[in-house]
């Protein structure tokens, strides 16, 4: 079994877990959601910077995917040299995926 030195966690990430809340697919999350960032430094982790080299990154990859999201989470992936943690296997082929 292999341990993180550190976890990093893209903002985009938060985006999405708030957008889920909002539109009611991921209601378990409401009580926690604007404590996310407070959650993530008790527990070791950091943000990710979203730097310009990253969204230039997730424009111009080649791939067919359009989500400009999933694509940013990819292309931070990448930037970082860091597997993303995703069951979402769309990522497989263009970053290394665990989950």
């Amino acid at each position: 079994m292999q341990t993180a030195g550190a976890v990093l966690v893209s903002p985009i990430t938060f985006f999405e877990i708030a957008q889920k809340v909002r539109l009611g697919t991921w209601p378990e999350m409401e009580p926690f959601v604007t404590q996310l960032p407070a959650l993530l430094e008790q527990q070791g982790g950091l943000v990710a910077t979203l730097e310009p080299a990253i969204s230039i990154t997730a424009g111009t990859m080649d791939w067919s995917h359009r989500d400009p999201f999933d694509r940013l989470l990819a292309a931070t992936a990448l930037h970082h040299n860091l597997p993303l943690v995703s069951a979402n296997t769309m990522f497989d082929g263009i970053i290394t995926r665990l989950w």
